[in-house]
């Protein structure tokens, strides 16, 4: 088939390349030349496990090809996804204007049918917002369908190739026929497609992130907790995820989710609720949750210290709200970076992927960067291990504790056993043990 992907940001650069991968003829638009420009020589902007060598072999072969020209990229389309941001406002709310925007820009410019997907992750109701954008624009036939992204940052290449489900929203029995027709290769192994109305699938989406999102909050209520009476959220998590009914996946305790889907989608999710009406206090109290686990690691360095901050020296591994990622948008790294400088102390830090991010869009020179991970503690009062790479999780300690001023690991992900950080004459805080 031929596609048409509007946008190279995260989830249109992945969905782009998967399609062509199965051996569709993908165009990807953007606004950004410079994007587009490296994307042509093969330079990907972000970092996925996987994704830079479909890309390239894509490329190669002729299946996928990255434009800014909207008329070169509707000249044959069947199917157009639309992929383009949608930030929260002050209030919450997910923008949808840029979503629009390339609805109309798709319009102006289609030659026939085509289908319109909505990729983005998008409030009820923005399908009926774009199918009045294109109607002002265009009189050719065409449909709009809701197709929202289940990708997992650092595993989206295998996400998306071998999804465990995919979700479509849609009042057309042919667009219907072509959507099942484009995702047949992903699901041969029997997962299955879902169809359903275009409000339910819309929906979906904010559901599935709000409920994972809960999970995170709840195992680190439940870890404080632990934290108060002497438990250990470890085995209780264990406990817990043997029963069928829970599962065991999304109840690691920590510092708290970040990322570009969960604090939006939960907010998103929240403001859809009240323009309608109805108070989400879960959700409400979910937000309140991880935004003081946030502050958790903060506060452990601070009472360990007595609150005597000023002029110490704290070297943090791993900046990404998540490994195998170089994303840090809402990453737990910046807010136990600010108040760690606020309070006096200086930082240097370690991330095998998110440290040009950090220079250029998060932290800046606020903070220092280490080369290695054994480098950034070079002097340092103490480790704070803040994202969870595999690389962090079996150093030298007798190499580590040379290198401190003093021998103290604070873990806010629960990667060290205590037992064997106290018999190597650590002293060791983790989270819920």
């Amino acid at each position: 088939m031929r596609i048409t992907v509007i946008g190279t940001g995260y989830v249109g650069l992945v969905a782009g390349t998967c399609f062509a991968e199965s051996g569709n003829t993908v165009t990807c638009v953007d606004i950004d030349a410079d994007k587009i420009e490296n994307l042509n020589r093969g330079i990907v902007p972000i970092y996925e496990p996987g994704l830079e060598e479909l890309l390239k072999r894509n490329m190669r072969d002729g299946r996928l090809r990255f434009t800014m020209d909207y008329e070169e990229a509707m000249e044959q389309a069947q199917i157009v996804f639309i992929a383009v941001g949608t930030p929260p406002g002050d209030d919450g709310a997910a923008d949808v204007r840029y979503v629009l925007e390339a609805a109309r820009s798709v319009g102006r410019h289609m030659k026939g049918y085509v289908v319109v997907v909505d990729k983005s992750t998008v409030p009820v109701g923005t399908a009926t917002k774009v199918k009045a954008a294109l109607q002002e624009v265009t009189d050719f036939e065409f449909d709009v369908v809701s197709n929202p992204e289940f990708l997992k940052e650092g595993a989206a290449i295998d996400d998306f190739l071998r999804p465990n489900r995919v979700v479509i929203g849609s009042d057309s029995a042919r667009a219907a026929g072509m959507m099942d027709e484009l995702y047949e290769p992903f699901v041969r192994t029997g997962n299955p497609i879902i169809h359903m109305d275009i409000a339910s699938a819309e929906l979906t989406k904010y559901a599935a992130n709000a409920m994972l999102a809960t999970r995170i909050s709840f195992m680190n209520e439940i870890a404080n907790v632990c934290q108060s009476v002497g438990a250990n959220v470890d085995a209780v998590r264990r406990g817990i995820g043997s029963d069928e009914r829970i599962g065991s996946r999304f109840l690691f305790s920590g510092v708290g989710y970040g990322g570009s889907c969960f604090p939006k989608d939960v907010k998103a999710i929240i403001k859809t609720s009240d323009d309608n009406g109805y108070d989400f206090k879960i959700l409400k109290a979910v937000e309140d949750v991880n935004e003081r686990q946030k502050k958790l690691l903060f506060e452990m360095i601070s009472s360990h210290f007595d609150g005597g901050l000023q002029g110490k020296h704290f070297a943090i591994w791993g900046l990404a709200f998540k490994p195998n990622t170089d994303d840090m948008r809402e990453a737990p790294s910046i807010t136990l970076s600010d108040l760690l400088i606020e309070a006096g102390a200086t930082v240097v830090a370690h991330d095998p992927e998110a440290m040009d991010e950090s220079r250029k869009h998060y932290l800046g020179d606020r903070i220092q960067y280490a080369e290695t991970p054994m480098e950034a503690l070079d002097g340092a009062d103490a480790l704070v291990i803040v994202t969870e790479w595999n690389e962090f999780r079996r150093p030298d300690f007798d190499a580590v504790k040379a290198k401190l001023r003093q021998p103290l690991i604070f873990d806010g992900r629960n990667i060290y056993r205590r037992k064997t950080l106290e018999e190597a004459g650590f002293k060791y805080w983790g989270v819920g043990r």
